[in-house]
């Protein structure tokens, strides 16, 4: 089973094998309203925790969602450049914007359970 992680910011992370898959939660979609563009971060990019790692754009902003702990990008979800829309629709599912190998596991127990995010955004 994998494990899930959230961020104050609005991240979340699905940890298997060292590897986080990483989106941004529903919550966070339904404030940005429907996305019209999503910039996919290279492969191969090292991010430093709270880098920006993606911007999306929506109907009302861009937005930058950053990198929730150290690692580097080994895949990016190419769907979302022709239909950006499958973040508003599946935030957690088939809307994750990118994969990360992960530099310091340890970062991981910084980050807040799906309790404590529910707490966090009230």
């Amino acid at each position: 089973m994998a494990n899930t992680y959230f961020t104050e910011d609005h991240e979340w992370l699905r940890i298997e094998g060292g590897v986080a898959t990483v989106g941004i939660t529903d919550y966070a979609q339904e404030q940005l309203g429907d996305l019209v563009f999503v910039e996919l971060p290279e492969i191969g990019r090292k991010l430093a925790k709270g880098d920006t790692a993606v911007v999306v754009e929506s109907v009302k902003a861009a937005s930058d969602v950053y990198a929730p702990v150290d690692g580097e990008i080994t895949e990016a979800n190419t769907s979302l450049s022709s239909d950006p829309s499958l973040v508003n629709s599946a935030a957690t599912g088939d809307g994750w914007l990118w994969k990360m190998k992960l530099s310091n596991a340890s970062q991981l127990d910084s980050l807040m359970d799906e309790a404590a995010y529910k707490a966090h955004i009230g």
